[in-house]
């Protein structure tokens, strides 16, 4: 944008960087540390948006006590952050969406790069004997896996990766190129820490790693990965709404500068880290994160409170006519039905994690459901229903029929969800689903009739495992759930009070 173009538009003409920081305010922090007494510790591969807003926060509070642990970037293939960074020095803006909206400038970028351009660079940065960790989130697509959860080698940039490993297209193929030259050059590897939203995320990207490896024929690498290299399990956790002009129109205004890439995010952030490093680490503890040797309870409470409790507004709250969370949560009678859901049917199938009170915890995500500075769309959440349900209701589902306790209530929002699919076909509108083309097909046939209907979704078994449609507590239970749901959406309010009033 030109001066002209800034002033035509309100826009302030000068660009964020270490030059241009405005002063600090009650609302505005900057970095507390000289950014040139930073140096690189930390490899990111996939710095989007929940990164910069997440784990590149979380660092950016360690730096003025341990500054060896600044972040490269790596972009494989996109050069939108780079190009819109490098300009400003490796500097952004994060907005805090809470009850006042608060602004951060984040330092602890200091290069960032693109891997298709650079790779030489980025694996010298990998094998660079001050990165002791390197970090990702490069979405569930990034790890190519099959079916099974296993690495597809058959993979377009896999193949790739096997024809020429040491010029690698992957996240996967950077990983064992970089480990490959630290072990030529008698370095420790690094501790690889998947951040993505993956079940045992650690310990799939440790067998995916170790296969390319081997397939690779570095069987001796293969080998010493396995011995020397670890890749804890965490789970993460912040609602980081996507970039758009008002965003960047208000951090203008909040900053005097024009910010190319700000992000933004709930005040609440989450980092659950296993405690299983093999090189050095900071003291993520000081800055608010949590390491554990029980990663996997933590993510067991995210998935059946947080998860759950949001699959259920969406699709109950679409039945209403609700938009947003926050318009589900301002309905009394579905929000007083998903906090009982979260307290009596879900809280009780939990071991709570060390240092983690369930009930605050509940609290907490009730509040962030309100938090009326994020719209979060009801749409948005639904999609990949199929997928998302066995991991967010279905196993609370089965441990309440194991020990004989109600169902009733954690039924509802699954037949919420094929009554969702259901007026979705018959009004010919998409799916965003990878069982679209089946549900499709299941939603048109429906006749809104219990006795017709039902068989035809609990017939998915890539969806419904044996235990639950084998179960005639579960088949009633969503027969009458399904049943209560063919209402009006008017009569609904009416129908939730009354399953609460029942399971009393």
């Amino acid at each position: 944008m030109s001066r002209a173009e800034a002033a035509a538009t309100g826009t302030p003409a000068a660009l964020l960087g270490p030059d241009t920081l405005p002063a600090p305010t009650a609302n505005l922090a900057l970095p507390d540390y000289p950014l040139a007494a930073v140096s690189i510790g930390i490899v990111h591969l996939g710095p989007g948006a929940f990164h910069r807003a997440h784990q590149a926060a979380f660092i950016d509070r360690l730096l003025a006590r341990e500054p060896g642990w600044g972040i490269c970037a790596v972009s494989l293939k996109s050069r939108g952050l780079r190009d819109a960074l490098q300009p400003q020095q490796g500097l952004y803006t994060m907005a805090v969406l809470d009850q006042q909206v608060s602004y951060r400038v984040i330092g602890s970028l200091r290069e960032v790069l693109v891997a298709a351009e650079d790779r030489e660079r980025v694996l010298e940065r990998l094998a660079h004997p001050q990165t002791r960790i390197v970090t990702l989130t490069v979405t569930e697509k990034g790890y190519c896996l099959d079916a099974r959860g296993e690495l597809d080698l058959r993979h377009v940039d896999v193949m790739h990766d096997l024809a020429t490993p040491q010029q690698p297209a992957s996240a996967l193929g950077y990983l064992v190129e970089g480990l490959r030259r630290r072990q030529v050059r008698g370095l420790a590897p690094f501790t690889t820490i998947s951040c993505d939203n993956l079940v045992d995320n650690g310990l799939r990207l440790r067998a995916a790693v170790l296969r390319l490896a081997t397939a690779q024929g570095s069987t001796a690498l293969a080998r010493w990965i396995e011995q020397e290299a670890t890749f804890p399990r965490t789970m993460v956790d912040a609602i980081v709404p996507a970039t758009d002009t008002a965003l960047c129109e208000r951090v203008a205004d909040a900053l005097g500068v024009r910010d190319q890439w700000p992000v933004q995010r709930e005040a609440f952030s989450q980092w659950v880290i296993e405690d299983a490093f093999c090189n050095e680490r900071p003291d993520f503890a000081s800055v608010g994160v949590t390491l554990t040797n029980d990663v996997p309870a933590y993510v067991r409470a995210k998935l059946r409170l947080l998860n759950g409790a949001h699959s259920s507004l969406a699709y109950l709250g679409l039945l209403l006519g609700h938009a947003s969370v926050g318009d589900a949560m301002n309905d009394p009678a579905l929000a007083a039905f998903v906090r009982r859901l979260m307290m009596e049917d879900i809280r009780p199938t939990l071991t709570s994690p060390p240092g983690m009170d369930l009930a605050a915890y509940i609290e907490t995500i009730l509040q962030r459901f309100r938090n009326p500075t994020i719209r979060h769309e009801l749409a948005q959440i639904a999609w990949d229903g199929s997928q998302k349900l066995p991991f967010r209701l279905f196993g609370t589902i089965l441990d309440h029929l194991r020990s004989g306790h109600p169902i009733e209530r954690l039924c509802l929002p699954v037949a919420a969800w094929m009554h969702f699919v259901r007026r979705r076909a018959q009004a010919g509108e998409t799916l965003v689903d990878p069982l679209a083309p089946e549900l499709l097909r299941i939603g048109r046939a429906c006749a809104n009739e219990v006795a017709h209907d039902l068989p035809l979704f609990l017939a998915l078994d890539t969806v419904f495992p044996p235990a639950l449609t084998g179960d005639r507590r579960f088949v009633d239970a969503m027969a009458q759930a399904y049943d209560c749901l063919r209402v009006k959406p008017e009569c609904l309010a009416q129908v939730l009070r009354e399953t609460d009033v029942a399971l009393r």
